[in-house]
């Protein structure tokens, strides 16, 4: 029994945030306009969440393979900006109940948690 999700890394870059945008079909500015971006709350360019968030279902398929994503349960909460030029990387620890949950995080190169939760591959006894 697998007690730690494989970690996994990615540096946000604009043309990957400008990618994902044309692949989402969400245009929004404060991820590709640095102008707009400069005058929001957010004080310039963000990832979008699901760009990170993504890194997740990576640590999985990377520990479990694949089946372990399709059905898979996750709770999370964004809880800091990705910005250009971050490298971010998912983990995550196997509960200690029988839930079958790991508690998962996403961390900047700070150490800071851009993402935290819980998820719960679909793969019995994993």
């Amino acid at each position: 029994m697998q007690t730690e999700l494989t970690p996994v890394s990615l540096k946000i870059t604009q043309d990957r945030i400008n990618a994902y945008a044309e692949i989402t079909g969400d245009p929004n500015p404060i991820h590709l306009d640095a102008a707009f971006a400069a005058r929001t709350e957010m004080g310039g360019i963000i990832a979008h969440g699901t760009l990170s968030m993504n890194l997740i279902l990576r640590a999985m398929a990377a520990t479990f393979g694949p089946d372990a994503c399709d059905g898979a349960e996750m709770d999370i909460r964004f809880v800091k900006p990705v910005r250009v030029d971050d490298v971010v990387t998912a983990s995550g620890t196997r509960d200690q109940d029988e839930s079958g949950r790991y508690t998962v995080q996403i961390t900047n190169q700070a150490g800071e948690p851009v993402i935290v939760g819980w998820v719960r591959p679909a793969v019995a006894g994993v």
